[in-house]
């Protein structure tokens, strides 16, 4: 009688634990700030202070990283805005193509960038901009400044901008739903 209490006992122990630690990852995985415009740094271009009022910023998670989603719904305003967004990536880092819509980090853009910043403050980064030797793209590139360029084929159109020269370009088109 005695051993089977013991049992229970280590069942409901485990299952005390088990649902404590799947509370604690939602809670940690949920810590994330979300702001209907755009907060980057007043050192970024100043012809991209017009875009805060439709950006959407996002800061959190355990590596405290930061995002800033800028969708565009005319081209003209948006191939007005492409080489001002360009002077905020880090040299180096890459521009990563996706298929528009995509809703990655919550909201779905159906064309438009997303600007993604090294952990801490973007004006105050630690570490050198450089890539991380793995292959996952978002942790290669963690201590960098990238863009993802979310493209519709309309509103972003890759045959009427220029992609720079000197930038890798990261073609994730066809990865639509797969987790990098």
């Amino acid at each position: 009688m005695a051993d089977s209490r013991r049992k229970v006992d280590a069942f409901f122990a485990c299952l005390v634990t088990a649902i404590a630690v799947g509370l604690l990852a939602t809670t940690a995985s949920a810590l994330w700030s979300v702001s209907n415009m755009g907060t980057w740094p007043k050192t970024w271009p100043g012809q991209m202070e017009p875009l805060r009022k439709q950006a959407r910023s996002l800061r959190g998670s355990l590596a405290d990283l930061t995002a800033y989603e800028i969708p565009f719904t005319s081209q003209k305003d948006f191939e007005a805005a492409w080489p001002h967004l360009l002077q905020v990536k880090s040299k180096g880092a890459p521009v990563v193509l996706l298929r528009g819509p995509n809703a990655k980090l919550g909201l779905s853009i159906p064309a438009g960038v997303c600007i993604h910043c090294p952990p801490g403050h973007p004006e105050k980064n630690a570490m050198p901009a450089a890539p991380i030797a793995v292959a996952n793209t978002r942790e290669r590139w963690l201590y960098t400044t990238y863009i993802e360029l979310i493209v519709d084929g309309h509103v972003v159109d890759l045959n009427r901008i220029a992609l720079p020269a000197d930038t890798p370009i990261l073609d994730e088109w066809f990865n639509a739903g797969k987790s990098d």
